[in-house]
């Protein structure tokens, strides 16, 4: 969208289709697609950026996303739920949403932004993901915003058992680089039992710390359930930060 051909009020027609949501209030979903590079440059306008939205709608999916994770998963332990849940959150899988969605081609970008290719930056597309269900939200409640949440991400959480999303080593490994700068390092401490039916039990460490010892029917299955185990310390480690 540009400043020189701004839309009408029903030129999110296809865009409210796709989402399975009409806007009482068109102008909440015209400020979630309005990137502050186009107001930065249009300051005459008088419109607003979708900054605020998206912190609302940060709230509103991770609280309606948990709970269709949660409904999934009725025996799921509370890390590896938040696991599950972060899958399809970050910015890569509200990347992937809006995408699917198509929601670049409504964005409104200053130049700069647009010529770089804004439209397609995960940042951006995950940005504006979080503001449209923050207008949503805005707009009509809670309820029919986790009914139009559940509509389009519903199909994710069903393929939660899918192995790119229960990996937990390759997890794992991403965030031991990404916060450690090191590899997960995986050790088989003990195997017993008949070829039939041995036990193993393996550690993993991340630099010089221990951070699970766990058993499994496999050498494989004693890893993954080490670096699910891992996982879920980690994440009871950064909500005690302070």
């Amino acid at each position: 969208m540009s400043a020189e051909n701004p839309p009408g009020e029903r030129a999110y027609a296809l865009l409210e289709q796709r989402l399975g949501y009409r806007f009482n209030d068109v102008g909440l979903l015209e400020s979630a697609l309005t990137h502050k590079s186009f107001v930065n440059e249009n300051p005459n306008m008088g419109r607003h950026h979708g900054e605020r939205l998206e912190f609302l709608g940060d709230a509103v999916i991770d609280l309606a996303v948990g709970h269709l994770v949660m409904r999934r998963f009725p025996a799921g332990r509370e890390g590896e739920l938040s696991i599950a849940r972060a899958a399809l959150v970050n910015e890569s899988g509200l990347a992937a949403l809006a995408s699917d969605l198509g929601l670049g081609d409504w964005l409104f970008l200053g130049r700069g932004e647009d010529h770089s290719g804004g439209r397609k930056k995960a940042s951006i597309l995950a940005d504006a993901c979080e503001a449209v269900f923050g207008a949503i939200f805005l707009d009509c409640g809670y309820q029919q915003t986790f009914q139009v949440i559940e509509k389009l991400v519903g199909p994710r959480v069903d393929a939660l058992d899918d192995p790119g999303y229960t990996d937990f080593k390759t997890r794992l490994q991403e965030r031991a680089q990404h916060f450690y700068k090191e590899t997960p390092r995986y050790t088989l401490m003990v195997e017993v039992g008949p070829d039939h039916a041995k036990v193993f039990q393996v550690s993993v460490a991340i630099g010089e710390r221990t951070f699970a010892i766990s058993v499994g029917r496999s050498k494989k299955e004693a890893e993954q359930n080490a670096a699910r185990d891992a996982l879920f310390l980690l994440e009871g480690e950064d909500r005690n930060e302070p």
